[in-house]
């Protein structure tokens, strides 16, 4: 990060040696520059509330002055309220002998109470189902690690409930609750939305069920806080392939489907959700090239792409803000594999520079009003030092990736005019990814209050081998 409004570096690409020269004109204003990379998310929400976790989520609310908000899978689900991988729980509902429900906010407030003690607020999940309102509530609990199969984790938890009027009293309850402790004024700063990839076994009912399942859930949000901020529906896979069915078919639900829970025409949406992945593969050794790691960005912008193209199908609603409420690397924080390698070093940060920087220029090209690109990774107590999990550290040691979001954290005010002779096409990155030249791209921003114009200057390749450096500016 510099604060010089004109520059030019020199810099050798991995083909042959040139100059790249980055050239920046802090009098030319973009607009304001949308502070997307301030939010987080993992699957487990007690680990906030552990001594690393506790601590990490306070540099996560001073990463820079704009608000940053946290996501968790498990708020609902059913527990004693210890973490592991990809299980948390709260124990917020249960039932006595005759199924009356018995509220529990205990476990709740206590992680809330860490965000907000520490400057972030709740991108508050709605889900999952708690074992007593299950249709299918056996076996609920389970035990995954690296080492088994994803599919291990879809237990009781992710299926529908037995009384959608229950559900919709505990969302209710939940939001009632949540204005009563924290007021109103606070509670409608955070995000609201339900559940996390119906489109796939996350949850193991049909759409329709699903959109019974929002509606019902939607319309307790509302009648607890009339004013609360509620979308979704927070699909894998954006807009490709069935996914982009599933986004379409909600999406028309919401403005002229009949709604589950009031019987009226449409569900009210403040924001449209879903989420973008990368696709990296471990290439073999061959007789030109050795075996090595190769990250695939375009995978998880086409997700984005495909989502834009469904949601530009309805005039009524394009002009929602969007929140890629996942946008990673890989689809498996807590999975481990030679795939996944680029977690601990630099690779894990210069993606994501390449990645952030490329769905804000493609949101811009499809007038899409991007709010967040949400980063899946947090932090696991009692692991082995650098495991290769996807998280941002390690035993309370900061990986590289933390650096980028600081980097981000210091780019306030507008965007403004930035160059590199060496920054490919948006259109080939979306197309082929970057896995021929290298990209060297540059985001710049100015800001009038303070004075500082900053700089951010990446130098990104697919292929995890030795790439020639860039010297020293000059």
């Amino acid at each position: 990060m510099i604060s010089h409004p004109y520059l030019a570096i020199a810099c050798l690409s991995s083909v042959a040696a040139h100059r790249v020269t980055v050239t920046v004109d802090a009098s030319k204003s973009l607009g304001p520059l949308p502070q997307t990379s301030r939010f987080f998310g993992c699957d487990e929400p007690n680990e906030a509330t552990q001594l690393n976790g506790s601590a990490l989520i306070k540099e996560l609310g001073e990463l820079g002055p704009s608000q940053t908000y946290f996501r968790t899978h498990n708020l609902l689900t059913t527990g004693d309220g210890s973490p592991r991988l990809k299980w948390g729980s709260t124990n917020a509902y249960t039932e006595d002998g005759a199924g009356n429900p018995i509220y529990n906010w205990t476990v709740i407030d206590n992680i809330f109470d860490t965000y907000l003690e520490r400057n972030v607020k709740p991108y508050a999940q709605i889900g999952f189902m708690p074992k007593a309102l299950s249709t299918n509530p056996d076996p609920y609990e389970f035990y995954f690690d690296e080492t088994l199969s994803y599919n291990v984790i879809f237990t009781g938890w992710s299926y529908p409930p037995k009384s959608y009027q229950k559900w919709a009293e505990l969302v209710y309850q939940w939001v009632k609750h949540s204005v009563e402790r924290y007021g109103a004024e606070e509670v409608n700063s955070w995000y609201w939305e339900v559940w996390n990839e119906p489109n796939i076994p996350y949850f193991n009912g049909t759409e329709d069920d699903f959109l019974i399942l929002h509606d019902f859930a939607v319309d307790a949000v509302r009648r607890a806080l009339s004013t609360a901020r509620i979308g979704g529906p927070e699909i894998a896979g954006g807009g490709t392939g069935t996914s982009g069915d599933y986004l379409r078919q909600f999406l028309q639900h919401t403005v002229d489907g009949q709604n589950a829970a009031t019987g009226q025409i449409g569900t009210e949406l403040d924001f449209i959700s879903f989420h973008a992945k990368g696709s990296p593969i471990y290439i073999n050794a061959t007789a030109a090239t050795p075996e090595h790691l190769q990250m695939n960005v375009s995978a998880a912008l086409q997700n984005a792409r495909d989502a834009y193209d469904v949601i530009k199908e309805f005039p009524t609603l394009d002009h929602l803000s969007v929140i890629i409420g996942e946008d990673d690397p890989d689809g498996c924080a807590a999975c481990a594999s030679p795939a996944y390698g680029y977690r601990n070093g630099i690779v894990f940060p210069s993606y994501t520079a390449e990645s952030f920087v490329r769905q804000l220029d493609l949101a811009a090209e499809y007038g899409i009003d991007l709010q967040g690109t949400l980063t899946w990774a947090f932090e696991y107590d009692g692991r082995k030092y650098f495991d290769g999990l996807r998280v941002l550290t390690t035993n309370g040691i900061d990986k590289p990736i933390l650096n980028i979001f600081r980097m981000f954290g210091k780019m306030t005010g507008n965007r403004v005019q930035a160059r590199s002779s060496a920054q490919l096409a948006l259109q080939d990155v979306v197309a082929n990814s970057v896995q021929n030249a290298t990209d060297v791209g540059v985001l710049a921003s100015s800001d009038e209050s303070s004075g500082k114009v900053a700089v951010m200057i990446w130098h990104y390749h697919d292929d995890d081998l030795p790439q020639a450096r860039c010297p020293d500016r000059s």
